[in-house]
């Protein structure tokens, strides 16, 4: 499919969604950064977390899974896709599928070659140790990015590099100032490291999957130029900033040198990331990659699940968008003032929101979620179990994805309107 043909799809199914208008504003402060990381961020995959029923739950209890969209499954098509892949060794540079794959990345992302990788976290790593290309190197990052929280500080840890922080706005971006205050001077003096590299996040994970906007993008790209430094994009959901904004990944990544960009996700692939960039960049990634045991022989099988979802998921990442902000505005529209929500922020498949009741925890209000409350099956006509993650400063993260439809979006609506009224009757009882 070319970048024209991908364009016009993208464009057209974006413009045939209404956007729904903002209403109270919710963010995260900058000044709660010390908090951030005291709190939800660090304790983020072993904290608060629900657990799905598993296949032997009632048949009348419907599970609605919003904790991430990486619990999407591979459907059939995807299936057959892998089962039919044709192989070879990839290590040896001879799978013909993950040739092709790496091909359409390069193509659609408008880089010169692309590789594909095991997870984000490795793509991520491997752009830095290429870019940062000497032990003491530094890259700045911002302060609430996935490569600085969640990575397990891979870059210090496996690369030798060093890191300084830019304070994340609650749009995901950060002060051009305060970033150029960042780069060091006077190299080769002894006492500091280097500037090699900037990083940016896009869609922006922790702060409700913000998309970057172009002309930011436009402006990082000079200000690294102007000194001589490269621009890495963890872009884990960057098609998701590309269906939002209406334009091919091309556009954006224009601005950038080098990309990672999630299979696994909204597109649904059971394994993968694609890295890309120049062309001397992605040799060089390809030592790195086997340098971290990211060298895989039969890798066509995966491949063919990630070709399908360049190919066939992207357009479709609209649906998750609607549903999302579908369920934001219910939750303005619930009758008990019990949330909060800013729906100019809901711009992708990631919502996060705020409980206004001091009395209600977020993870009191997950774990109701996640269970069967009395009276529930009598007033719904079923069980709905709907799983989420609590999340920053008394907030609540939910995430659509391909295994979510419009139905069960009103699922989650109807236990969300439940919980609210069982929680605002027992206010009433207790007074």
């Amino acid at each position: 499919m070319s970048l024209k043909t991908f364009s016009c799809r993208l464009l057209g199914k974006f413009l045939n969604h209404g956007v729904v208008a903002s209403s109270k504003p919710f963010q995260v402060g900058n000044a709660s950064a010390s908090v951030l990381l005291r709190s939800a961020t660090r304790g983020y995959y072993n904290t608060g977390k629900t657990r799905d029923p598993g296949p032997g739950s009632a048949a009348h209890i419907r599970v609605v899974d919003l904790r991430s969209d990486t619990v999407t499954k591979p459907g059939p098509a995807m299936r057959r896709a892998m089962a039919e892949a044709e192989v070879g060794d990839d290590v040896m540079g001879e799978d013909p599928t993950v040739n092709e794959l790496q091909k359409i990345a390069a193509d659609m992302f408008g880089m010169e070659a692309a590789l594909f990788v095991p997870s984000g976290s490795m793509g991520n790593l491997i752009a830095v140790m290429v870019h940062c290309r000497e032990r003491g190197d530094e890259m700045i990052v911002g302060d609430l990015c996935h490569i600085h929280i969640y990575e397990q500080g891979s870059s210090a840890q496996l690369a030798g590099v060093h890191s300084t922080t830019v304070t994340t706005l609650p749009d995901g971006t950060f002060n051009l100032d305060q970033l150029e205050s960042k780069i060091r001077h006077g190299y080769p003096d002894p006492h500091y490291p280097r500037s090699r590299l900037i990083c940016l996040e896009n869609t922006h994970n922790i702060q409700g999957g913000r998309v970057l906007p172009l002309s930011f993008l436009q402006e990082v790209r000079a200000l690294a130029d102007g000194y001589g430094l490269s621009v890495h994009m963890d872009g884990a959901r960057v098609m998701n900033a590309a269906v939002a904004q209406g334009v091919p990944p091309s556009t954006i990544l224009q601005h950038t040198h080098t990309v990672s960009a999630c299979l696994s996700k909204g597109l649904g692939a059971p394994v993968g990331s694609m890295l890309a960039g120049p062309r001397d960049f992605i040799s060089k990634a390809l030592r790195c990659r086997k340098a971290l045991g990211g060298g895989t022989r039969q890798a066509g099988i995966l491949a063919a699940a990630g070709k399908i979802s360049l190919q066939d998921m992207v357009g479709r990442l609209v649906e998750d968008h609607h549903n999302a902000r579908t369920f934001a505005q219910a939750l303005l529209d619930c009758p008990s003032p019990l949330f909060s929500v800013d729906m100019a922020a809901v711009e992708t498949n990631i919502l996060r929101f705020r409980l206004q009741d001091p009395n209600l925890s977020p993870q009191e209000f997950c774990a109701r979620m996640a269970q069967v409350g009395e009276g529930e099956e009598a007033a719904l006509g079923q069980g709905i179990r709907v799983l989420m993650f609590p999340h920053v400063e008394n907030s609540i993260r939910a995430v659509w994805h391909l295994g979510i439809s419009p139905e069960d979006t009103q699922l989650a609506i109807q236990k969300m309107q439940f919980v609210a009224s069982q929680h605002f009757k027992e206010k009433v009882k207790a007074k």
